[in-house]
């Protein structure tokens, strides 16, 4: 049997619904969905090159892979290339030739160094390693049962602070784009992210197809967004915080818990059943937050690093 790589073609709907599939069986602590997948190529920014590889056998999808360069970062040359293999097709060859594809393109746009999430399995930490990467930070996924666990009773604000919804910014998102900008500039990470594009934010993060505006929970202080808990779910009962954050003038006053508490509870109430989140293992408050609420760890990933040239 032969295993081949070859770019996604988004305009073959079954090939985009393996892609999916295949990243779910192997990544099911996160939301895919053709949908998504489609996005997440129609709307990247150019500078950021993304492409989508799969590696086939005999007709069947059996490994994908997100390749690209980190646009938002300041340090230039930052490449990254995230492969995973269908569960029950390893051992293939899958895995080297998308890493393979992957690296020769990213060195092709200039990519000096490359980053690569891996599964805190000793396999795929093996597999790495053997690729020339090495272990950097880690993050945790972490699941709540939404449907059984009791969530804290809903508060009352306090004085000075309004809750709405991502819903009533639909006509101006700009106030969430630069709440966004200052809390991803403080999320622990190897990579510097600056969120300076308000254009290309609309297009890539806010018009996402994933994006629940009605459970995504914004507290406001003075008539202005001061922290926010911005939701994803799809259609089958799953809900995703994909950033919940505040801004540097506000922390300390329990703000992002009480924009998480709110979404939380409007996702129950809409039929979510099953929620997750992200966190880096070194962001300890957020971790906190998460156990608050219930939260368990429910897999663990390390960023693996290579340097080129």
């Amino acid at each position: 049997m032969t295993v081949t790589v070859r770019d996604l073609r988004t305009e073959v709907p079954d090939d985009v619904e393996d892609f999916a599939r295949v990243r779910h069986l192997a990544l099911p602590y996160m939301l895919w969905t053709p949908d998504a997948v489609r996005h997440h190529l129609a709307h990247s920014h150019p500078d950021a090159h993304r492409r989508h590889l799969v590696a086939e056998e005999d007709g069947e999808v059996i490994g994908t892979a997100q390749v690209g360069l980190v646009h938002e970062s300041p340090e230039p040359g930052q490449g990254y290339l995230n492969a995973y293999v269908h569960p029950g097709r390893t051992r293939r060859g899958a895995g080297d030739l998308l890493v393979r594809a992957a690296e020769e393109y990213l060195a092709s746009l200039g990519a000096t160094k490359l980053f690569a999430w891996v599964l805190d399995e000793p396999g795929n930490r093996a597999f790495a390693e053997r690729h020339g990467y090495r272990g950097s930070r880690s993050a945790h996924f972490l699941r709540l049962d939404l449907a059984q666990t009791a969530l804290p009773p809903l508060g009352t604000p306090p004085p000075g602070v309004e809750l709405r919804t991502g819903a009533d910014f639909a006509d101006d998102p700009r106030p969430l784009f630069e709440l966004d900008a200052e809390a991803m500039q403080d999320e622990p990470g190897d990579i510097a992210t600056e969120f300076t594009d308000y254009e290309a934010w609309v297009e890539e993060y806010w018009k996402h197809p994933l994006l629940n505006l009605e459970l995504t929970s914004v507290a406001m202080v003075g008539g202005r967004p001061a922290a926010f808990s911005v939701a994803y779910t799809d259609d089958t009962g799953r809900y995703v915080t994909a950033m919940t954050g505040t801004l540097r003038a506000h922390r300390g006053r329990g703000l992002a818990k009480l924009a998480k508490n709110d979404s939380l509870h409007r996702a129950r109430a809409a039929g979510s059943t099953e929620a997750f989140t992200g966190n880096d293992a070194g962001n300890g408050p957020m971790i906190a937050i998460n156990k608050w609420f219930g939260y368990e760890i429910c897999a663990t990933e390390v960023r693996h690093v290579r340097e080129l040239g």
